[in-house]
């Protein structure tokens, strides 16, 4: 470590809890879920490449959202299995900034994918005559650009800003490193920081308003014809779902990372921090792959394909 008022070359992390006598244990359940983290979200993503049929703006956009989840979870599993082996928490600086880069990146990038799945359905069902105009091949390029160039440039500023501070603390107290628990570790005013994660917040949280918005003009439009009804339980359902787990998931952990209590239980805080790496790389491939009739039906061809060899 270096002395005080100055950067920390190396920050400790959380240690799990009980690691010394159940790290292995650990390591194995958090082995398995990455292997299914991968598994599953590359093999949707590589049926809706392979798939002519699912090169439609919705199946690209839910492709993009598992591309998105195999990123985020780099960030995360193979530093702690490796801390986990090594039984030593510890981190350096940059690879940490680097960490709560890619962390907050993945989480930005899956709202502005949901917000613009959740405009495309708008679309698909509202208006079903402009849909083809409206999400052409143009159109959907731009789209998935800004939901990672969007990103990007915001979490880029934000770390940027999180390590001209000087600091005078090095423990996380987190299994990984995000931007907010680095500003903590500051001696000195984070003002600035501050306010630029509220406009941050702000802006994902008007995100947030505009797909609520999108559902209810959804629901009260599919309330006129039945064959709308079906498009909306049958398309718009996994997507629901997968807002309502991934907006509760982050609310309650920004709150707790910002005003959390020290009375909170270590596993508790643990849940917080990693039921969104864990719960959406998980659920999203299984809602949709088993929701949308036509994933569901290209996912089973592929399997008996490969059965068949």
């Amino acid at each position: 470590m270096m002395d005080n008022m100055t950067h920390f070359t190396t920050f400790t992390l959380m240690e799990p809890h009980n690691a010394k006598s159940y790290r292995y244990i650990y390591f194995t359940c958090f082995l398995f879920l990455y292997v299914m983290i991968l598994f599953l979200n590359i093999w949707l993503s590589v049926v809706i490449v392979l798939e002519k049929a699912l090169h439609e703006p919705m199946y690209i956009f839910l492709c993009n959202l598992c591309v998105n989840d195999i990123y985020g979870t780099a960030a995360f599993y193979p530093k702690f299995l490796h801390d986990l082996i090594l039984n030593s928490y510890v981190i350096p600086s940059y690879l940490c900034a680097l960490q709560a880069f890619v962390f907050y990146t993945y989480v930005l990038c899956e709202y502005s994918t949901l917000a613009v799945m959740a405009y495309d359905r708008h679309v698909a069902i509202c208006q079903p005559l402009d849909y083809h105009s409206k999400m052409n091949k143009f159109s959907c390029s731009i789209l998935l650009s800004l939901c990672w160039v969007i990103p990007f440039l915001n979490m880029f500023i934000a770390v940027f800003l999180s390590s001209r501070l000087k600091l005078c603390k090095y423990h996380i107290n987190k299994l990984y490193c995000d931007n907010w628990s680095m500003v903590k570790l500051s001696c000195e005013s984070t003002v600035i920081n501050n306010i630029y994660g509220f406009f941050i917040i702000s802006f994902y949280f008007c995100l947030c308003i505009f797909i609520i918005l999108s559902y209810i003009k959804l629901i009260i439009a599919c309330k006129a014809s039945l064959e709308c009804r079906r498009k909306f339980w049958q398309t718009c359902v996994p997507h629901m779902l997968t807002v309502i787990n991934y907006v509760i998931a982050v609310f309650f952990d920004a709150m707790y990372s910002r005003y959390g209590s020290n009375n909170v239980s270590e596993s508790f805080q643990n849940f917080l921090a990693l039921e969104m790496l864990i719960v959406p790389p998980l659920a999203n491939p299984v809602i949709y792959g088993f929701k949308l009739h036509e994933v569901r039906k290209r996912i089973f061809k592929s399997f008996v394909n490969i059965r068949k060899q």
